[in-house]
C-alpha cells in the first residue's frame, strides 16, 4: 500500500484532481456532510489525530469534495455521553458520522439508530461491533505481542517487565494488553510483574509508575501502548533506578528522549503505535461509500514502526509535543479498500 507521509504541520493535504476526481466519484458528494465523533481528546496522539481531520477537511471542503467535514468531542471519555453525541449528529442531519468509539459494544444501539436513518457509520481505532457500521482498524493485538517478541530479540535472557496499559475500558487497551501477554505467554523468560494504567499520557504514566515502582523487583523491560513511554522514564530516573528497555510509542518528547539517551550511551529501543492520520483515512472511506462504492466492512491498517535506522528522520518531521504521523490520500483509501476487496 502507498502511504502519503505527509505529517502534522508540516502541509496541508494535497487534493486530487483534474482526471483523477473523474474517476473516484468525487463529483457525487458535493452535497454530503461527515461529521467526526470523537470520545477522548486528552494526548497528543488524540490531538494529532484531530489536527489530521481538520487539516484535511478544511482543504476538502474547499476543493468541493463535500459540504462539511466538522469534528465534535466529548467531554469525557463515557459511552453515554458518546451515544448521544451520536444521536444529536443525526438529528443534524450529518450524511455519515466517523466514530473514535470509547466502546467496541456500548455504541452499538446509536450506531443502528443512525444505519437506520441512512447515515454512513465508519469507525476506526476504536472501532465498533455493529454489523451495519464499517471498521477500520490496526491489528493491536499484534502490535502488543510484537512488543514482547522485539525484547527477546534484545533480552535472550528474559527478566521482569513492567505492563503500562492504556484508557481502561477502551477496545484498543485491551487489544494491546491481550497480545503482550500473549506474547509472554509464548516466551517465558519474561515475567509481567506490574501494570499500571497511564492512559496514553505522558503525565499520568509518570504517576501511575512512580507509584508502584517501590513494590517492584529489578525491571528489564517496559511495554507500553503509546504517551507513557517518556514518563516511564522519567519515574525511573527520579527513582534512582536503571532504566530499562522501554518500548516507545512515536511521541516526539519520547523520540527526543530516546535520541538523547542513544548519543549519551547507546540506547537502543523500537516504537510502534497507530498513526494518528487513521482519520484522514476513514474520511475517505466514508465518502467512498457516500459516493456509492462497494466497500468491504472491514479494513486494516499497518501500525506505523519506528527503529533506530530511522529516528533521527522521523524525529526531525515531528512537530514538538506532537506524534509521527502519516496522512492519507484519496489514492491511498482506494488501495486500502481495493486490498480489502
Amino acid at each position: 500500500m502507498k502511504i502519503s507521509t505527509m505529517l502534522i504541520g508540516v502541509a496541508s493535504l494535497a487534493l486530487c484532481a483534474g482526471g483523477a476526481l473523474a474517476g473516484s466519484h468525487l463529483a457525487n458528494t458535493a452535497d454530503k456532510r461527515i461529521a467526526l465523533s470523537n470520545n477522548y481528546a486528552g494526548n497528543s496522539w488524540r490531538q494529532a489525530m484531530l489536527q489530521s481531520w481538520e487539516e484535511m477537511g478544511a482543504a476538502a471542503v474547499a476543493d468541493g469534495v463535500v459540504a462539511a467535514a466538522d469534528a465534535y468531542t466529548t467531554s469525557e471519555s463515557q459511552a453515554t455521553e458518546q451515544a448521544a453525541q451520536i444521536q444529536n449528529l443525526i438529528l443534524q442531519g450529518y450524511d455519515a458520522i466517523v466514530i473514535n468509539a470509547a466502546s467496541p459494544t456500548a455504541l452499538n444501539g446509536a450506531v443502528k439508530e443512525a444505519c437506520d436513518a441512512g447515515v454512513v457509520v465508519v469507525s476506526f481505532d476504536g472501532i465498533v461491533t455493529e454489523p451495519c457500521a464499517w471498521r477500520i482498524a490496526v491489528d493491536f493485538k499484534a502490535m502488543g505481542k510484537s512488543e514482547v517478541e522485539y525484547l527477546a530479540t534484545r533480552l535472550p535472557d528474559g527478566g521482569n517487565l513492567l505492563e503500562i496499559r492504556g484508557l481502561a475500558g477502551v477496545f484498543v487497551d485491551d487489544e494491546i494488553s491481550a497480545g503482550i501477554h500473549e506474547g509472554v505467554a509464548e516466551n517465558d523468560q519474561f515475567e509481567i510483574v506490574g501494570s499500571v494504567h497511564g492512559d496514553w499520557a505522558q503525565d499520568v504514566a509518570q504517576k501511575a509508575v512512580a507509584g508502584i515502582l517501590p513494590s517492584l523487583p529489578e525491571i528489564v523491560g517496559v511495554v507500553t501502548q503509546g504517551g507513557d513511554g517518556y514518563g516511564a522514564a522519567q519515574a525511573f530516573k527520579a527513582a534512582g533506578r536503571p532504566t530499562p528497555l522501554i518500548v516507545l510509542g512515536n511521541r516526539q518528547d519520547e523520540m527526543q528522549w530516546w535520541a538523547d539517551q542513544r548519543d549519551a550511551n547507546g540506547y537502543e529501543t523500537l516504537s510502534l503505535s497507530i498513526a494518528p492520520g487513521v482519520s484522514t483515512l476513514a474520511f475517505w472511506v466514508a465518502q467512498q461509500v457516500l459516493a456509492g462504492d462497494e466497500v468491504p466492512k472491514d479494513l486494516t491498517v499497518p501500525f506505523l514502526k519506528i527503529t533506530q535506522d530511522t529516528l533521527d528522520e522521523t524525529l526531525a518531521s515531528t512537530p514538538e509535543g506532537s506524534v509521527a504521523n502519516v496522512t492519507y490520500s484519496l489514492e491511498d483509501a482506494q488501495q486500502v479498500i481495493a486490498g480489502a476487496k
